[in-house]
């Protein structure tokens, strides 16, 4: 009974240190955009939730959707700059938002990079990724 039960446990050590090598070289093998979006995802939620709320889809009069529109879907250096300097005063897609967007240049090129990716990736959205790379160059010519 004894080599039975130490039997079932070498398989189950076996077969857990086994899976958890399946797990790791999943995290490791993924795609440095899925990676960002893992981490936007989590930098959205901090900051921007609030007012474009969990599905991306605003706050009428207030606060734009996050869900096709051309500030989102097009020009990546338009959107980069909406953080960089914020946003007040200015119709989306011909509709008009009262609310003032904070200026969000306190978060790090790879931080703005990701939850742009995140957002252009989701809510229905299929844009391409933002990198860390074009962040930088835009903050660096950046005139508000």
């Amino acid at each position: 009974m004894k080599q039975i039960l130490a039997l079932l446990c070498m398989l189950a050590w076996f077969s857990h240190s086994a899976a958890a090598q399946k797990t790791n070289a999943k995290t490791k093998s993924r795609p440095a955009a899925a990676v960002g979006v893992v981490a936007g995802k989590t930098i959205y939620a901090r900051n921007c939730l609030t007012c474009h709320q969990a599905d991306g889809g605003g706050v009428d009069g207030m606060n734009p959707p996050l869900t096709n529109t051309t500030y989102v879907l097009g020009d990546k250096t338009r959107l980069v700059k909406v953080i960089l300097n914020g946003l007040q005063d200015e119709d989306i897609d011909g509709e008009p938002y009262n609310n003032v967007m904070p200026a969000f240049d306190i978060l790090t090129d790879q931080e703005i990079a990701d939850v742009l990716t995140f957002v252009r990736s989701n809510f229905g959205n299929k844009a391409s990724e933002v990198t860390a790379a074009e962040v930088k160059t835009i903050r660096a010519t950046n005139r508000k």
